[in-house]
Order: C-alpha cells, then structure tokens, then sequence
C-alpha cells in the first residue's frame, strides 16, 4: 500500500510555516506557565500533602473532583494517585449532588479544581463538604475565588495567559492543573517512603509490572538444567553439555565448584580459528581456553536489571548470564530469550 505524499504548502501561501510557528508557539507558552508554578510551590504546598498523608493513614480516602477541562484533570490525578498508592476516586459533580456525594465522610479528603473557582457545580457540594466536616484542598487559577475562599488550602494554579490566540481555550491553564497535580501526587508518594514493588503492586499486568517485580530467580534455569562442567573436563565434556542444555554456553568450575568462567558457543569458534595445528579441539582442557571472569548476577535481581547487564558492553554483547550465591557457587542461568518471553526486553 502506497503512503499518500502531502504536497508541502511552503512556497504558496506559507501555511507550513504558520502551522509550524503556531505550534511551537503553544509549547513554549505552556512551558513557561508550567515553569512559573515551580516558585509558587511553598507551605500551602507542605499542608496539602500533610493532609493528604494523614487522611491515608487514618483510613481515609482522596476525593477528587471538577467539571468540564478540570474534570478532566481530577480524573487524571485520581487515576495518578491511585497508581502510586493513594486511595482516590473520581467524584462528578453533577452526579454528587443526585446521591454519589454519600462516599464522601469527615476522614476523606476533597481535592476540587476549577480554573475560574466559580463552577456552580461545585459551589452547590461545598455546603455538604462542610457540614460533614471534610477538608478540602482548592486548585484553582482564582485565589480569590468563592472556592478558594470556603477551601482550607488553596494551590494557585493561575496563569498569565492561555495558548490559545483569542485567550479563551484552556490549553496552559488546564497544563499547569495537570503538573500541579503531578506535583501533589508524586510528592506524597515519595513522603510516604513507597517503593518500585509498591508501584508495580497496582500495575501487575503487562510490561511495567513485569518488569518491576519479576526477578532472575522467577526464570532462570537450574538444577539438571543449567549447563556446568568442570575446570578440568575437555571441550569434549564442554561441547556435549553445550549441546544438551541448548543455552548456547556452559559455566565451569573449580574442584571446589565454585564458578570460574564460561565456554561459549562463540569460544569455540575462536578456539577453531586460534589453533590450527591442534588435530581435534575436543581434547583441549576447558581451564586452558574458557572465558574468566564472566559477568554475573544474583538470583534476587530484577530481571530488567539482568537484560542491563547482558547489554552493559556494546562491543561484548552476551546473551547468557551465571547465576551465583553470595560464596560464588553456581546456582543457575538466564538466558535473554527467558526475558524476551516474559515481555519485558
């Protein structure tokens, strides 16, 4: 199927160079209204997160709410933080005020966002915020909005202008609402003290999961399966093992089976090319040509980090590596299909 081949417009009318100008244009307005909430960012900041923090650990949980552009920003930060292991939920207004508002008790926290703090929507939920004694958290571009003002903490999201030419569309206003909620809910992550494994914990399918929280011992060979042979044995030995595991490579060890290098397929074939005079390379001693010193990882690694290391040298690219304990003795071996197959190479 033949691509359809756009006839540029550049020498007619110059519309490329407009459409061009126009766009960059947009970026680095929203670049540098973004840019402008960094100095913005101070104890009203601190408060938010000691508030969303100690609503967590008493069992409570983050209600995120907005309508139009900014619900759609409180849809992402809910989602962000529910990521992340925040307990959050996404409340609509207009939905609110017809039942769901029952969710909300006096432990929760409200996080509402409005760019002109003057939503009716959300103006009739503020009442029942307060009757149930909730505290709430504005983001708003109007901190002196009636919002702002019925709010316990105010994040001022504002901006000078947006990137739209008639100043009318929320395009850098609704930006700097999405980074400032970024904001909040990496930050209170990172109080919380959370790890990778607490991330993948909300992410247990597909790549990201997998490559998080599935480690080198999930996969690797071991046993009967795991290619080995003495320092000792002749490439005869070598050879038969290489062929029976079918990994491509053998480790070796020593008389007290610690491990001491490796012999590759690729060895082999340099051995060939490196001893013309020898009659048959299969009477070799294993000691005399292996590889010492081979990479190696430990079972408890992430398998990502295995894929890292086979990949460290560009120049020595391997496609095995040896598993050993911490006295290094041999306990199994990864090969870079077992990680292809999971997904995440």
């Amino acid at each position: 199927m033949h691509k359809h081949k756009r006839q540029s417009r550049v020498g007619t009318n110059g519309l490329d160079s407009e459409v061009l100008e126009t766009a960059r244009e947009v970026i680095r307005i929203e670049a540098g209204e973004i840019a402008r909430l960094e100095d913005r960012l101070g104890e009203e900041f601190v408060d938010a997160v000691d508030a969303i923090t100690s609503c967590i650990e008493r069992g409570g949980k983050v209600i995120v709410t907005g309508i139009g552009k900014s619900g759609l920003v409180a849809k992402k930060l809910a989602a962000t933080m529910n990521s992340t292991g925040t307990t959050a939920f996404f409340l609509h207004p207009s939905e609110a005020v017809h039942g769901d508002v029952g969710m909300v008790s006096a432990r929760d926290v409200v996080i509402a966002i409005s760019k002109s703090g003057k939503s009716e929507e959300l103006a009739a939920l503020l009442p029942t915020f307060r009757r149930l004694g909730t505290a709430i958290i504005a983001l708003t571009g109007d901190t002196e909005s009636d919002l702002a003002k019925e709010s316990d903490i105010v994040l001022d999201v504002s901006v000078k202008q947006e990137a739209c030419p008639f100043d009318l569309a929320p395009t850098a206003s609704t930006s700097s609402a999405f980074a400032m909620a970024d904001a909040l809910a990496i930050s209170i992550f990172v109080v919380r003290g959370l790890k990778p494994e607490d991330f993948a914990f909300h992410h247990p399918g597909g790549a990201l999961g997998k490559r998080l929280l599935l480690k080198v011992s999930d996969i690797m060979h071991t046993g009967e399966n795991m290619p080995i042979v003495k320092e000792s044995a002749t490439m005869r030995d070598a050879l038969m093992e290489i062929i029976e595991k079918r990994l491509g490579m053998t480790g070796v060890m020593d008389d007290d089976g610690k491990l001491v290098g490796i012999i590759t397929d690729g060895d082999i074939k340099r051995i060939l090319m490196g001893h013309p005079d020898v009659k048959d390379i299969r009477e070799i001693k294993v000691g005399s040509v292996m590889t010492r010193n081979p990479r190696t990882i430990d079972r408890e690694a992430l398998v990502a980090r295995a894929i890292q290391k086979m990949e460290a040298d560009p120049g020595r690219l391997i496609t095995c590596l040896m598993i050993v304990d911490g006295k290094g003795y041999p306990i199994g071996i990864i090969h870079m299909h077992d990680c292809l197959r999971t997904g995440i190479a």
